[in-house]
């Protein structure tokens, strides 16, 4: 039986900030070398398919140029499957922007069955977790489902984030309820979807046609199968994943990687997380340099004096003499000069963060107070960036109003930025 997995990778992830600013949520980087949708990606590939469409929306240029050919997925495929990106487009007929989850397969749905598939995998593109999805379908086949769903345990003061589902003693699935204000229980959804294609259309067809649905896998298509009395069955999971779709868990979730046990080994050769990798020189660290509990990628240099605590850096970034990087996420290119402290931050691609700036700080609250620098910022010699302050992208000195950027203050660009 044949598998297409669609991964959903159009979402706008305002909640990420700077991050999304110039991408796609999935096209972030995560853990140094690797960007969020590798995860989904490789899971896919692990688990042996190899027939994958990702539909993409918001700013998909970076996601586009990571992806290529798929060549670092062994995706670069013509006959046995392969991947392929699909965004909006129009058309004669009814085609537009996505106006939600199940809306964009619809629209891409004559696609996804060009190649007959039996069964199509939803996944999203924002998560990161390791899953082998042909257990899932081993599950789903056996009894004799037309939808089965992943689902995971969350804390419980956390519950209205996510659709919740009811399930009986057999886990057959009898409710869902998408965000509830009052959850009933702590099972969660995790967006991964298997459905037999034949129901799939049709129930996407029938969606499509109504007019009050905010055309919405959570909100509409899932409530509406089960309520039909469909054998719709969870497939519990109950290993490690992440919905890095704010700013903090995007920052938790690295920090979990940076564990004396991290969740999941990045190390493990029998389920290898693919990524385009660019080529860069080995990391340079000098002496008397100080590095714990941190991921460091190629091309990196660390300067004598200099400390990286519970931090990781992507490709290229360079830490000069004196310099403290603490609790932070540093990414490609950003050049951190003598006796600057960056603590509990998120830097985004080629900043430059000037000799002893502060950026950040331990807060005084009991939840980790975030401070974020988008991509192609200066932060000027000499300037405090109080914890949780932003400072956007393309920001340079003359866009600040004083040498303190106050928690709460967001400093914008006053230049129309050439964006790449």
């Amino acid at each position: 039986m044949k598998t297409r997995a669609v991964i959903l990778a159009g979402g706008e992830g305002s909640r990420l900030g700077t991050l999304t600013a110039k991408r796609t949520k999935p096209a972030v980087p995560f853990a140094g070398k690797y960007r969020i949708i590798d995860f989904t990606l490789s899971n896919c590939v692990n688990s042996g398919i190899f027939d994958v469409m990702i539909v993409a929306q918001y700013r998909p240029h970076s996601l586009i140029e990571h992806i290529g050919a798929g060549g670092p997925w062994d995706l670069n495929r013509d006959f046995t499957g392969g991947v392929r990106i699909y965004t909006p487009y129009k058309a004669r007929g009814a085609s537009d922007w996505f106006l939600g989850t199940a809306d964009a397969v619809q629209q891409n749905f004559r696609f996804i069955k060009n190649s007959s598939p039996d069964f199509v995998l939803i996944l999203s593109g924002d998560h990161i977790y390791e899953m082998n999805y042909a257990k899932m379908i081993d599950a789903h086949v056996t009894r004799q489902a037309v939808l089965t769903l992943a689902t995971i345990v969350v804390p419980q003061n956390e519950a209205s984030r996510f659709g919740i589902v009811g399930v009986d003693a057999d886990n057959r699935v009898k409710s869902f309820v998408e965000k509830p204000a009052q959850p009933l229980s702590n099972l969660a959804n995790m967006g991964v979807y298997l459905f037999n294609t034949e129901i799939l259309d049709s129930y996407l067809l029938e969606d499509h046609n109504l007019a009050t649905s905010s055309h919405d896998f959570g909100r509409d298509i899932l409530p509406k199968m089960i309520a039909d009395g469909n054998r719709v069955f969870a497939y519990p999971y109950d290993g490690y994943w992440m919905d890095v779709g704010t700013a903090s868990s995007y920052w938790k979730a690295h920090m979990d990687h940076l564990d004396d046990k991290p969740p999941f080994d990045l190390n493990d050769r029998s389920w290898i997380i693919h990524t385009r990798t660019e080529e860069r020189p080995p990391v340079w660290i000098a002496r008397e340099a100080t590095i714990e509990n941190s991921l460091i990628c190629d091309g990196c240099e660390i300067a004598s004096g200099a400390k990286v605590i519970r931090s990781v850096l992507s490709p290229g970034v360079l830490v000069r003499q004196g310099a403290i990087i603490r609790e932070s996420i540093v990414l490609t290119d950003t050049i951190i000069e003598p006796h600057a402290i960056v603590e509990r931050a998120i830097i985004d691609k080629k900043v430059h963060v000037q000799s002893s700036v502060r950026i950040g700080g331990r807060g005084t609250t009991a939840e980790p107070v975030l401070t974020m620098v988008g991509k192609n910022s200066i932060v000027p010699e000499g300037f405090v960036v109080e914890p949780g302050a932003v400072i956007g992208t393309d920001v340079v000195e003359s866009d600040y109003p004083a040498k303190v950027v106050r928690a709460d203050d967001y400093i914008l660009t006053k230049r129309l930025a050439h964006e790449v």
